[in-house]
């Protein structure tokens, strides 16, 4: 029997970038046209992944709007018990570019790591007419974070499970990059 992990998943960006769309496409397997603006949402899905299954536990958050400026402060409840973080901006809109890097920086204080394990997403990609962020800018901005980039839609239903499926990558390469092994109890 497969070893089942729990993962936490904290799903961040600025308002109408399609975080709910990503979450529910993956967990669902269908595009909602519409829907009310989201306060806070949480989804589960049990993916496998090789030998082991992980229990995704998404959170799937409100528009960061006020963490856009300085002196505002991330809530404990993204950073305490979160294993890993999509950040998703759309690429038809500038403004939530520059809001997902202050996130990252926001993110990047509370937890006081060098490196996090963060997956940045260019969500909207079917709708590249309207681009207003290349994806140069957004590989460039991960690959300084130290993080993994993907553009994907949601409505194509592009990339989506994989966006998820690297998230859990991502936290088993960071927490690894600690030194951090599987700890089992033993008793003796």
């Amino acid at each position: 029997m497969p070893l089942v992990r729990y993962r936490k998943v904290a799903i961040l960006g600025y308002r109408s970038v399609g975080k709910t769309s990503l979450a529910h496409q993956f967990v669902e397997g269908e595009f909602l046209e519409s829907y009310d603006p989201t306060v806070e949402n949480t989804y589960s899905k049990t993916v496998t992944l090789g030998k082991d299954e992980f229990h995704l536990h998404l959170v799937d958050t409100a528009g960061q709007v006020p963490v856009a400026d300085e002196y505002s402060i991330l809530p404990y409840s993204l950073i305490i018990g979160v294993h890993g973080y999509v950040l998703v901006y759309s690429v038809t809109s500038l403004r939530s570019f520059q809001i997902v890097k202050n996130l990252y920086r926001k993110l990047h204080e509370g937890h006081g790591k060098t490196r996090l394990p963060v997956l940045l997403v260019g969500n909207k990609a079917d709708l590249s007419p309207e681009r207003e962020v290349q994806a140069v800018e957004g590989k460039k901005v991960a690959q300084s974070w130290g993080a993994t980039f993907m553009e994907s839609s949601a409505r194509d239903n592009q990339l989506t499970q994989d966006i998820f499926i690297k998230v859990i990558q991502e936290i088993a390469r960071v927490e690894n990059s600690y030194g951090r092994q599987d700890r089992r109890c033993s008793l003796m």
